[in-house]
């Protein structure tokens, strides 16, 4: 998960505040050459979308040397990934896409597999909360409830920070992380418990109030990254809406997007179910790392065997022994949305993400279809924190961090966040990192040029392993490599 303390240590002690602050300067240093991959499975055959016609179009180098990157990040050690997809974006087109390496494996060794391809699914991670988000905002524009709400009038119990009691918890303090809320060690909790079990003292998930912030960070003004409060948003939408939150949002968002995508993988039509894809890392059952071992399914690894429908598996990513399957039958909507996942659990495909973007670029318009208001998608984009380095108001996840929205975050081209070596970028979406998968929707606030990607897996772990630090920002090296060729290619000439 986002610890990312040794990046953060690295850059302070080379650049200093300024670079949180954006120092353009700073990052002016030569790209090193990926080391070439690993030999891949013949089954790994490649797919590229050939080039459109237009002045939008990626010039053939670009699009060879998109191709090369890309491909560079494959392998079986090291940063290297097992599998990758991107699509692009640019005046609104699709002009590239490019999908390789494998899905699956079919066997231990790795030398069969399943290919990724552009109707692969996988659990996306915090990329879902964009579409919790869009299903909030749907019902806020219906008036079913408001953005600066109290959400005890929803959850049917009184939730305040004890150290400031006298402060209501907002809907808008979860959906931008200023809630004073904390993920604790467990997040996700069985069907059958109520949210009020995380923080009541006699809850048996209260975790000695680790649920709460200390007094210093004062809901509303500290921001702190949080997937419980997006659990909590799934509850309030099925307090409001009476339906679960699964059902609710296939209903009125999945649906209106064009998507097949479900958080329960046993819903799942049978042939999307199939093109379902494994999360991998080189992490062992008891939690060692071996680059040169074998893959270990951390996600949605089924043996090709579909769950029973109407069931769910119970995750939590800083508590691995807190899991297990469990039934949905009888469950209350209202109660407790957290087991379905609402900040990462969505399993989409890459072709169905990119109708989330261009509904995204084109001010909540799908094709023809007004699925949000341009006020609403403007209200979701524009900043609902920012950092202040003086204030010091808010955990930056090593620089990350530092501006968001609802569910999105605001990426400065000249700062840490920054994912450009050369260039400053601005970009606005999501990102999510969760067992392994690392993924993000993203475009350039103003235009109609983004992208998305997902990768499905990590020889070597987050955070304790140094060559996992990125080399010119605070993100890990492989959001630096992809989303730098991502947006060189944006910026490349036609």
């Amino acid at each position: 998960m986002r610890n990312r303390t040794y990046t953060l240590r690295r850059l302070s002690l080379v650049l200093g505040v300024t670079l949180v602050l954006g120092a353009p300067a700073a990052f002016a240093a030569s790209n090193n050459a990926p080391a070439a991959p690993a030999p891949l499975p013949a089954s790994h055959k490649m797919q590229t979308s050939p080039t459109p016609r237009g002045s939008a179009a990626l010039s053939p180098a670009a699009e060879a040397q998109l191709t090369k990157r890309l491909d560079a990040m494959l392998g079986d050690t090291g940063t290297q990934v097992p599998g990758l997809g991107v699509v692009l974006y640019r005046n609104g087109q699709e002009v590239y896409s490019h999908f390789a390496g494998s899905r699956r494996f079919l066997t231990q060794d790795g030398t069969a597999a399943e290919p990724i391809t552009r109707d692969t699914r996988f659990r996306i991670a915090s990329v879902s909360k964009q579409f919790t988000i869009f299903t909030l905002m749907q019902l806020v524009e219906a008036g079913k409830l408001s953005l600066d709400d109290d959400v005890s009038r929803y959850l049917g119990f009184s939730l305040r920070n004890p150290a400031h009691p006298n402060t209501p918890i907002t809907v808008r303090m979860l959906a931008s992380h200023t809630s004073s809320l904390r993920d604790g060690t467990v997040y996700s909790i069985p069907p059958s418990v109520s949210v009020r079990e995380f923080f009541t003292p006699e809850g048996r998930y209260y975790e000695n109030g680790d649920h709460f912030a200390p007094a210093e960070e004062a809901p509303g003004s500290y921001f702190c990254y949080a997937n419980i409060n997006y659990g909590l948003l799934g509850t309030i939408i099925e307090k409001v809406t009476g339906e679960r939150f699964d059902l609710y949002q296939k209903e009125h968002i999945l649906k209106q997007l064009n998507t097949k995508a479900d958080y329960v993988p046993g819903n799942l039509a049978k042939k999307d179910f199939a093109k379902l894809g494994t999360i991998y890392q080189k992490k062992d059952e008891n939690g060692s790392w071996d680059e040169h071992g074998p893959w270990y399914g951390k996600a949605d690894d089924y043996g090709g065997r579909q769950p029973k429908k109407e069931s769910i598996y119970l995750q939590n990513p800083y508590a691995e022994d807190i899991q297990g399957w469990f039934p949905l039958k009888g469950y209350v909507p209202g109660t407790n949305a957290t087991m379905l996942s609402p900040q990462g659990g969505l399993r989409i495909s890459y072709e169905e993400l990119t109708h989330c973007l261009e509904m995204l670029m084109n001010g909540g318009n799908y094709r023809g279809q007004q699925i949000l208001s341009p006020a609403s998608i403007a209200e979701m984009l524009r900043p609902q924190w920012q950092y202040d380095p003086t204030l010091k108001n808010g955990s930056t996840a090593g620089g990350t961090l530092l501006s968001y929205g609802l569910g999105e975050v605001q990426i400065a081209g000249g700062s840490t966040s920054r994912v450009n070596r050369t260039h400053e970028i601005d970009l606005v979406g999501h990102n999510g990192e969760a067992f392994g998968l690392l993924s993000g929707v993203f475009f350039r606030p103003g235009t109609k040029d983004g992208f998305v990607y997902i990768m499905n897996g990590e020889a070597v772990a987050e955070d304790d392993d140094p060559r996992s630090a990125g080399q010119f920002s605070g993100n890990y090296i492989w959001e630096e490599e992809i989303m730098d060729a991502l947006t060189e290619a944006l910026l490349s000439k036609n």
